[in-house]
């Protein structure tokens, strides 16, 4: 005969993104009221693929929701550059969003060097990654004026972390993923090295798997000033996937599932892919499944037009204010 336990349902939470954006979509609304005029966002579309498509035409729908304007300009390869320079050289456009991949080499390296770090939504710019992997938060750290904007995937996914209490607000600011151990599976230099990074900085022990093998990002005993990578030679996800409270996915193509098997039971998991990379059976070991991201992409999208508006005001108006709460990533310390 069966136990009651053996008998009682799964008790995995599925959390939904766009229960975590709602949260965030409030802020932003605090934050577009300071303006005297709707902030205006650009996004660029010079290639054929339906997914950016998609994505450009949810953040033109998010932004007409909340009091932002949108314009997007579809232009063809020949032409994106010259196009960039002209959105930064415009006063109108306050921030500029292009959509990749274009050329899908390094040309596109290119293009995000060149959009202008005042109105560079993405955090792609150089001066946003080096500050980044460097565990520098401000452009200007004597004076602690102007934040550095962070890549909006990586940062979605931590703010759907803070709203799953996965940060611990007792902890000092900075220091809050110290004793979580978390599994990132995708190292792409867009969204998973970042992440790793940013949740190493935070206090958090990171295995960074890739089909090239798997590196451990740590700031040891929290005494460095940023994360350091090693590589484990020899080590698969079998390896290190069991050891961690958190699971995170971003593998594109729908030919990759999570082996479920590797789970340690009560796991949270969340994938940031736009496939799904766990199969229903994750909530039979997970305690918390979050599906997707995408709606809390495009609100921290929004935010980070709101960072960028106040880095660049003199005055005391801070519209970005109202999206920093107590024990998030960006709250000042």
């Amino acid at each position: 005969m069966a136990s009651t336990t053996d008998s009682m349902p799964a008790s995995c939470k599925v959390v939904l993104s766009k229960n975590v954006a709602n949260g965030l979509v409030a802020e932003v609304q605090e934050g577009v009221k300071t303006l005297e005029k709707p902030p205006h966002l650009v996004g660029f579309l010079a290639n054929n693929d339906p997914a950016a498509l998609m994505y450009a035409q949810w953040t033109e729908k998010t932004c007409q929701e909340n009091g932002f304007r949108y314009s997007l300009r579809e232009v063809s390869r020949d032409d994106i550059e010259e196009a960039i320079l002209a959105a930064n050289a415009d006063p109108e456009v306050d921030g500029i969003i292009v959509y990749y991949p274009i050329f899908n080499n390094r040309q596109d390296q290119y293009l995000q060097q060149i959009v202008d770090v005042t109105k560079d939504v993405e955090g792609l710019s150089h001066r946003y990654i080096f500050n980044m992997y460097q565990n520098i938060r401000f452009l200007d750290p004597e004076t602690k004026r102007q934040k550095s904007i962070l890549p909006c995937t990586p940062l979605a996914t931590i703010k759907i972390l803070e709203y799953l209490n996965i940060y611990n607000t007792i902890l000092p600011y900075g220091n809050r993923l110290f004793g979580h151990t978390i599994c990132v599976v995708n190292r792409s230099e867009v969204v998973g090295r970042p992440l790793a990074a940013l949740l190493a900085n935070d206090g958090a022990c990171v295995y960074s798997v890739d089909v090239t093998g798997v590196q451990k990002f740590t700031r040891e005993g929290l005494k460095k000033g940023r994360h350091e990578v090693v590589d484990l030679e020899g080590k698969t996800i079998k390896d290190v996937a069991p050891l961690c409270d958190v699971v995170i996915t971003g593998v594109p193509g729908n030919s990759y599932k999570f082996d479920t098997s590797l789970l340690r039971e009560g796991a949270v998991c969340v994938n940031f892919s736009s496939e799904k990379n766990f199969g229903p059976e994750v909530k039979e070991k997970a305690s918390i499944f979050v599906p997707s991201i995408g709606k809390v992409t495009i609100v921290v999208l929004l935010r980070n037009l709101l960072r960028l508006i106040q880095n660049r005001r003199l005055d005391d108006v801070k519209p970005a204010a109202a999206t920093e709460r107590p024990g998030t990533l960006e709250a000042s310390s």
